[in-house]
């Protein structure tokens, strides 16, 4: 993905209201296939660590964006955002040429 690419996710990620958040526990099973499922969905969503977690926003990021298959497009501060482009009906292929 490119950097002009990430710019037009981030722009529209700027919205988008926190779907998930990664708790104390573990990155576990049940979060990742969550996260996978919206993913399918919506393609583009956003995400919040908590201060009690044991991740920051990026190494969780990093982790449900390779268990998933998505792409981090953002990290900053407690809040990331994923994106995963759908096969068909893309909503942001067309964003992304």
């Amino acid at each position: 993905m490119t950097s002009k690419q990430r710019a037009i996710l981030r722009a529209q990620a700027n919205g988008l209201d926190v779907v998930f958040q990664v708790g104390k526990g573990e990155i576990d099973d049940a979060l990742v296939k969550s996260t996978a499922d919206c993913l399918a969905a919506r393609e583009l969503i956003k995400m919040k660590v908590l201060e009690n977690s044991a991740y920051s926003a990026k190494e969780a990021a990093a982790i449900l964006a390779e268990r998933t298959g998505s792409d981090c497009v953002q990290a900053i501060g407690s809040k990331f955002v994923l994106y995963k482009q759908k096969q068909k009906e893309s909503k942001y292929a067309d964003l992304l040429k």
